[in-house]
């Protein structure tokens, strides 16, 4: 037993000489040629590996002890090259179709209704919109589908989501649909059968057990049971009794699931926000984390890219895996393009409200990193500040209008897919339950409302549209509406900001009220400065940059903005971009 103790010790000795010499030859190769997302992913990477020991609670604050992430240029030149990886992305809109617009009058919003408000989507600048769930279903929200081939009838027909779907190609507004795979609804067809009948074809596409078998309870997805009876079985439904999930260990669920991506896709959608994507295995506390279980869901989400690249290769994937960065970057491999930032939802709120600089290039570098390696390069991150299920922004941050446009500003310019909430852009207000954080799009400042106002709900939170509509807003250019559009424009127009990734910058002498970074693209960069706070605020900048010095101030939310040779300075709540 000693000698093979001996034995492995060498061993073990032994391969980590031969890793070390592996790269430091690697190292020595690419000296000139490594990239600002490759040099953190080595590190990130080994992170990770070791977070996956450790409490998933503890990985976030452990992140930060990673070693400062490498930034190697090909050159210093303003001009560059730049060895960086790019992340093109454009601004996507989510829509409640229910709520948004009401194209026939009967107070429900419907996809005609969303036709007639492209215009608007087009002025303020929106490259994608997705529709939360348009399938049938017997909620109001949409999450328990009963037919996945086909239209919710309130939303309207076949021929009008064609309808939509043409004339926001012609604005080049790309369109994604919930799809909602996690389960169905408990009145979709095929449950009602396989509950009834136990015999029935489709018993196993849902998980029955006896009634008295010893079950899990510990729901992965909320403080309730997991399994809920029906007659002398149970079944598993783990979001409630009325969303009863699908067993994927079934081959007829996962090629029919394929089959209805596929039949979407070819209607015409350019891709799917994926309901509850970390949830098709391991539906228990006890389990979802473990390896067996996380490599079970990347397979099956790598078996519907598969599916759905023999329709259409490009098809725009994003999940929703609220989970942390270890966690999500395996989904990008082969699988899903994108998954919601859930953690830097809270830290960009959190550093407008603090009026503190959050040190997004640090994480974000590391993160990013680890996510390139894990997609090889693929990725693209998707920031948002808030989202149906959550309270809304404007509440989160006490109606503090100026709050708002600095939580905008920061999602407005970091690297990715920026995803806003219909009614952000206008400040509406919103707490939970849920009904309440998905309340009537505002358009009109009249309470009475207009044509298209929808009514299906009485509004709770949002009660003065003389100041909170959109009608109201377009009128005064010191709104959230047009800040919203202002920063819009300049990522529309500058590529650095649309595509670029993100690097630190640092000044002589740091100030905790800016909140400063770079945006790279090949050919480019340019410096984003974010005054969080209510005093105007003084910078030197930094002339020996890597990067060259930034001597020209491109744009400012702020005219009164000033750049002095290397003095920056900037007033209260206000963003500026150098080059």
């Amino acid at each position: 037993m000693m000698q093979n103790n001996n034995m492995n010790h060498w061993r073990t000795w032994l391969q980590r000489v031969i890793v070390l010499l592996l790269l430091l030859t690697l190292i020595a190769c690419s000296s000139n040629k490594v990239t600002i997302n490759e040099q953190g992913a080595v590190q990130a990477q080994a992170h990770a590996d070791e977070q996956q020991s450790n409490e998933l609670d503890k990985e976030q604050a452990e992140g930060a002890s990673v070693k400062e992430q490498g930034t190697t240029k090909q050159s210093a030149s303003k001009n560059g090259p730049y060895a960086v990886v790019e992340q093109p992305g454009t601004v996507y809109y989510e829509i409640f179709v229910r709520s948004f617009y009401d194209s026939d009058g009967d107070g429900v919003g419907d996809l005609n209704g969303v036709t007639a408000k492209l215009d608007y989507l087009e002025e303020l600048g929106v490259g994608g919109i997705w529709l939360m769930p348009i399938n049938s279903s017997p909620s109001y929200h949409g999450y328990d589908t009963t037919d996945y081939y086909s239209i919710n009838p309130e939303y309207g027909t076949m021929d009008d989501l064609t309808t939509l779907l043409d004339e926001a190609h012609k604005r080049n507004i790309k369109v994604i649909m919930d799809l909602v795979v996690n389960h169905s609804s408990s009145e979709h067809p095929w449950f009602k059968d396989a509950a009834e009948d136990p015999s029935s074809p489709y018993r196993s596409w849902y998980h029955f057990v006896p009634g008295d078998e010893p079950t899990s309870s510990d729901s992965a997805a909320g403080s309730g049971s997991a399994w809920h009876s029906y007659g002398d079985s149970k079944y598993l439904g783990i979001f409630w009794g009325g969303m009863p999930d699908f067993n994927f260990d079934e081959p007829k669920v996962r090629e029919e699931l394929i089959a209805i991506g596929q039949f979407w896709l070819e209607k015409g959608l350019d891709g799917f926000r994926l309901d509850a994507a970390k949830h098709i295995y391991g539906d228990f506390k006890s389990t979802v984390h473990k390896p067996e279980v996380q490599a079970a869901n990347h397979a099956w989400w790598q078996e519907f890219r598969q599916g759905m690249n023999e329709v259409k290769p490009d098809a725009f994937l994003i999940g929703e895996v609220w989970d942390s960065m270890s966690v999500i970057g395996p989904y990008f491999d082969e699988a899903l393009d994108s998954a919601f930032n859930f953690d830097l939802a809270d830290r960009l709120l959190g550093a407008a409200a603090g009026e503190t600089d959050p040190d997004l290039a640090y994480s974000l570098g590391r993160t990013h990193a680890f996510y390139a390696q894990a997609s090889n390069g693929k990725f693209v991150d998707a920031p948002f500040l808030s989202n149906h299920d959550q309270n809304r922004i404007m509440t989160v941050l006490g109606g503090h209008a100026d709050h708002a446009k600095m939580a905008a500003s920061l999602l407005l310019t970091l690297p990715g897919t920026p995803f806003l909430y219909y009614g952000e852009e206008i400040g509406m207000q919103g707490a939970k339950p849920d009904e309440y954080i998905r309340e009537p799009m505002l358009w009109y400042a009249d309470s009475a409302g207009g044509e298209g106002q929808t009514t299906w709900q009485v509004t709770r939170h949002n009660p003065d549209p003389a100041v909170i509509s959109v009608e109201a807003q377009e009128q005064d250019e010191a709104s959230l509406l047009q800040h919203y559009k202002k920063l819009i424009e300049w990522r529309n127009n500058e590529p650095a900001l649309q595509n670029g990734a993100i690097a630190e910058y640092k000044l002589a002498e740091a100030n905790s009220k800016l909140s400063l970074y770079l945006r790279i693209t090949e050919n480019d960069r340019v410096l984003v400065v974010h005054n969080l706070s209510g005093e105007q605020q003084q910078a030197e900048l930094n002339q020996a940059s890597e990067y060259g010095a930034f001597d020209e101030l491109l744009h400012t939310t702020a005219a009164s903005a000033e750049l002095n040779g290397a003095e920056l300075q900037l007033p209260p709540y206000s963003t500026v971009i150098l080059r």
